[in-house]
């Protein structure tokens, strides 16, 4: 069961990059946070950006991770009980965001942008795209809030994999920030060229936590894996 909630976790990350409201703006955002232009294709300029993306992305992974610690201290000690309840209210919240994602149903507060805005930029631009990434991850956007709230429902109701998730999600939102400081300006091309398919992926996914959240709910997850994937074979039996 962690492998396939790991692999659902980094697809979020990647779907909440590849979300309508962030996407597009990216790469200029990149080239905004480092100080250098996007046609510019000199070394020097290819590399603050990329070099902006790294401690973007670090500053909202390590909120990612102290937030999976979190949910894992407070969470990994209830009763059994409470833990089949959680996964009771967690399978719900995560079906209901994948409704969202598919356009089914409105759900307001995350029809309305929510963000946590910086207006102090600090003497060194890495610190600056830090403070940023951290801001990225506390606040969150329309399309970001649906899926990163459905992995923070699937981590509430597998508390021992709380870290692990959140992890996954700050990778599979990570390394496309990373590709894209990398090739910037063919990135803002590919994404110009791309942008129609972008609404189509978050159908797509969200159809997918429906699926997952009443696996959840019901908590058939496991059984409907094959058998290698969550059982782990002892040596002399």
């Amino acid at each position: 069961m962690l492998e396939l909630n790991l692999i659902v976790a980094v697809l979020a990350g990647l779907v909440s990059f590849l979300s309508p409201c962030v996407i597009p703006i990216v790469p200029g955002f990149l080239s905004y946070l480092s100080g250098a232009s996007l046609n510019d294709t000199g070394l020097s300029s290819r590399k603050k950006i990329f070099l902006n993306s790294v401690f973007f992305v670090l500053g909202f992974s390590i909120v990612f991770a102290v937030l999976g610690l979190l949910l894992n201290t407070l969470l990994s000690s209830v009763a059994y009980s409470a833990t089949v309840w959680l996964s009771r209210i967690g399978g719900l919240i995560v079906i209901l965001f994948g409704l969202f994602l598919m356009g089914l149903i409105r759900i307001k507060f995350l029809e309305q942008e929510h963000k946590i805005s910086v207006k102090r930029k600090f003497h060194s631009r890495y610190v600056t795209s830090f403070v940023f990434g951290a801001a990225f991850a506390a606040g969150w956007s329309p399309c970001v809030g649906a899926v990163l709230g459905a992995i923070l429902a699937l981590a509430a109701s597998n508390p021992g994999q709380s870290f692990s998730l959140l992890v996954a999600y700050s990778i599979g939102l990570g390394l496309p920030f990373l590709l894209v400081g990398a090739f910037a300006s063919q990135a803002s091309n590919w994404i110009n060229k791309h942008a129609k398919y972008f609404k189509v992926i978050n159908k797509i996914f969200g159809a997918l936590l429906v699926v997952i959240g009443i696996l959840v709910f019901t908590q058939l997850l496991a059984a409907v894996l094959p058998v290698d994937l969550i059982t782990l074979p002892v040596k002399g039996m």
